[in-house]
């Protein structure tokens, strides 16, 4: 029986004008497995420059895209005094497979590139497959990691708590490819998307980095009554005042029970629904039944209300808008500002930093989930300029968390098309 055939399989999206039938070949047809790898361990690595470069497979499945560009990639070095066998050195578009994850990563794999005088060898769990055939750059990268090819490796995996494959297994896979015109088309436009991806994560990074960086000179440092970065026209020392002359503050919902649910009614905010700022309803939403609401309606939230986590992510904090208005809140403490005195959406921007967290974790109690108690809440000292230097912080911050939003919106849609067309342009 003939290990090439041709499959009458056709993706589901196709560059236009192609139409032939995809190859199907064996991997062991399709790549030579001779080449082996060594077993040092990542602390037997080492970052200062030596001769030779070593691809992990914790990389491999963290790290490393479909393509590995090698010179713009940081790759671990392997010490001058550990001998390597020139036989085993890596050449562009060899295949280096993860052969062991903590889940069905496993089989992940990245496709070398741009190679030039640089030496390298596959490292631990790793096992490398050099194709035998002319294939277009990029193309394996990207076949070896999609649900077509990667959905043929769930059935070889083997283990619990920690997933692997072998090499031999791996050998009763197929291969499927087009011809070279289509199979650089496939490379090109999963190239571009990587590229889009790498660039609006890089301007995501800039901005996070540009916020922490921006919370710790926009308000005063420990011993100091004024900060470091002050808006044009003001000036003077912050005054310190205890969070209870500047707002009314209560205990959200302790605790609920399902018979108060209902598909429709309040809805109720839980702990996990608030994230740095704003509201995330990751999980179906929960409402609460009408005459249960109405028992507690001295717990709805108003506009303006900062929600903080009492119990969990404690301190996390977001600001009630007119979207949240008349919810109900669930292991939360929320704190209502006096008119005048302090703005929501300041004290919401200084609950989510890092210095008020690390001082609600230091202050909670609780065996493995921590409880943000309201008596030690109340304790809180603020340092607060007037009124109006704090809306303007407060809405910078905010200009600011929107670009950040924005920018992770657009990233997870990226990599949603990826996902997509990993999915649909391979057999």
């Amino acid at each position: 029986m003939s290990n090439v055939q041709t499959t009458k399989k056709s993706p589901q999206i196709r560059f236009k004008n192609f139409s032939e039938d995809w190859t199907q070949k064996k991997y062991t047809e399709t790549f030579d497995t001779s080449v082996s790898n060594n077993t040092l361990s990542r602390v037997e690595l080492t970052t200062e420059r030596t001769s030779t470069q070593n691809v992990h497979y914790g990389d491999v499945l963290i790290k490393f895209d479909s393509i590995l560009d090698v010179k713009n990639n940081e790759i671990p070095y392997i010490p001058e005094d550990v001998k390597i066998d020139s036989k085993n050195l890596l050449k562009n578009g060899d295949i280096v497979f993860a052969d062991t994850a903590e889940d069905e990563t496993c089989g992940k794999a990245t496709e070398l590139n741009n190679i030039d005088n640089e030496k390298l060898v596959a490292g631990l769990h790793t096992f490398v497959a050099r194709p035998k055939l002319k294939f277009e750059p990029k193309y394996l990268g990207y076949f070896i990691n999609s649900p077509a090819y990667h959905n043929q490796l769930l059935p070889f995996m083997q283990g619990t708590k920690v997933t692997s494959i072998s090499k031999t297994s791996i050998q009763k896979t197929w291969v499927n490819y087009p011809d070279s015109t289509e199979q650089s088309k496939i490379g090109t436009i999963f190239s571009q998307i990587d590229s889009l991806i790498a660039s609006t994560q890089k301007e995501h990074d800039k901005l996070v980095a540009l916020k922490k960086c921006m919370l710790q000179k926009m308000f005063p440092k420990k011993g100091s009554l004024v900060p470091e970065i002050r808006f044009k026209g003001f000036s003077g020392d912050w005054e310190e005042k205890n969070i209870t002359d500047l707002a009314t503050i209560f205990i959200g919902l302790v605790t609920t029970m399902t018979k108060f649910y209902s598909n429709q009614g309040t809805l109720l905010i839980r702990n996990s629904d608030i994230k740095d700022n704003y509201f995330s309803f990751a999980d179906k939403p929960i409402y609460l039944t009408q005459e249960f609401a109405n028992q507690n309606s001295n717990k709805k939230h108003r506009i303006g209300d900062v929600i903080t986590v009492h119990t969990g992510d404690v301190g996390t904090s977001a600001v009630i808008t007119e979207k949240e208005n008349g919810t109900i809140g669930f292991a939360t403490i929320v704190t209502r500002p006096k008119d005048n005195l302090l703005d929501s959406m300041f004290l919401s921007i200084f609950l989510n930093s890092d210095k008020h967290k690390l001082w609600a974790v230091s202050v909670s109690t609780g065996d493995g989930r921590t409880n943000y108690n309201l008596g030690d809440y109340t304790q809180l000292q603020l340092l607060l300029p007037t009124l109006e230097e704090q809306q303007k912080i407060g809405s910078y911050f905010q200009n600011l968390d929107n670009l950040i939003s924005k920018q992770a919106a657009e990233l997870e849609k990226l990599k949603n098309v990826k996902k997509t067309l990993l999915s649909k342009m391979f057999v």
